[in-house]
């Protein structure tokens, strides 16, 4: 690697990460103008993300048939079982915001963090270090004192959000895997995924839209504004650099990096809400929005840490140098090796 590449490479992954959060943060603007009741009460959550992925696999293509991005080979198998189990996420998140109390919906959304660790100690052997689980913890107390209040749980909403959760851990997991797995970037594995999510999506959605709303998005379309479509435009094209920016954040650095700083979104998303929707900011909002970020800080602290400590350690050989290859020749040529172990020759 060259030194200017070195000094683009953390411009690039902040980079990544600006753009998630802006995006992010974004899209539940412009979709709380959309389904809100005083915008364009547009209920209809699931099929707005098949929306979204049309739109993106829509991007894939073109950018696949320019020659911008390079079409490498993924096992159909792997990219359906992705899938069904991103599709499972988005789902169960719906059903369980639907289901469960706002409450326990922000608890389940913060045992993610957590349970990505877990898995990926289960599936990856991975291991953390103590800054690390420490600042994991502040983040996710911070967190919660700023965004859960009421809790209420009932039998169906805590199986819908378990399965949301582990569904959504093992999407992200294996996000970076796939990624690894086969040398792909993440706008080329995302362009191969989100038409697979499309078609299930704009199948299924409407069903489970009406299902959870109890409205028919085909009675909706008959009379739907100008400014619904405009929202729904925006939307769409936020959500496109949205999943690019999540691919590429989950590539270049881990799912439990992607939760715990995903969580600034949580903090820009209660900061808009009070300037732009005068959404109510008391001191237990502030007070949690600080501890959150200071552990975001300690977290950043804490991985920088890890990745010092593991340059530091020294490197087992798994080849010989173009000196010792010459060497063990000379030595053949000579005369026999020497076991040392046994003590004989070979």
């Amino acid at each position: 690697m060259t030194e200017s590449e070195k000094k683009a490479s953390p411009v690039s992954d902040v980079g990544a990460w600006a753009m998630n959060v802006i995006s992010s943060v974004g899209i539940i603007m412009a979709n709380k103008q959309l389904m809100s009741a005083n915008g364009y009460s547009f209920t209809f959550a699931t099929t707005l993300t098949g929306f979204h992925f049309a739109v993106t696999a829509l991007v894939g293509f073109v950018s696949n048939s320019t020659g911008y991005t390079s079409a490498k080979h993924v096992p159909l198998w792997e990219l359906l079982w992705f899938s069904v189990v991103a599709n499972m996420s988005i789902t169960g998140m719906n059903l369980s915001l639907m289901l469960n109390s706002v409450g326990f919906y922000q608890i389940s959304k913060l045992s993610m963090i957590p349970v990505v660790c877990v898995m990926e100690w289960i599936l990856h052997n991975k291991r953390y270090s103590k800054e690390v689980k420490v600042s994991v913890v502040v983040v996710v107390i911070g967190v919660g004192v700023c965004t859960v209040t009421d809790v209420k749980v009932n039998a169906k909403g805590f199986i819908c959000a378990s399965v949301a959760v582990l569904a959504t851990s093992l999407q992200q997991i294996s996000i970076g895997s796939l990624q690894k797995k086969y040398s792909i970037g993440a706008f080329e594995l995302l362009s191969k995924t989100a038409p697979i999510q499309a078609i299930s999506l704009l199948v299924l959605g409407p069903f489970i839209d009406y299902y959870l709303s109890g409205n028919l998005i085909s009675s909706y379309m008959k009379n739907i504004s100008s400014g619904a479509v405009i929202f729904i435009l925006i939307s769409c094209s936020l959500a496109v650099f949205c999943n690019i920016s999540q691919y590429l954040c989950i590539g270049r650095f881990s799912a439990v990096s992607f939760q715990v700083l995903g969580h600034m979104k949580t903090v820009c998303v209660l900061t808009l809400g009070w300037l732009l929707f005068d959404s109510e900011l008391t001191f237990k909002n502030i007070a949690g929005m600080l501890v959150a970020v200071a552990g975001m800080v300690i977290y950043s602290w804490a991985v920088e840490v890890e990745k010092a400590a593991a340059k530091s350690l020294p490197h087992s050989k798994h080849s010989l140098t173009e000196e010792e290859l010459n060497l063990l020749k000379d030595g053949l040529e000579k005369g026999p090796i020497r076991d040392v172990e046994f003590g004989g020759d070979k």
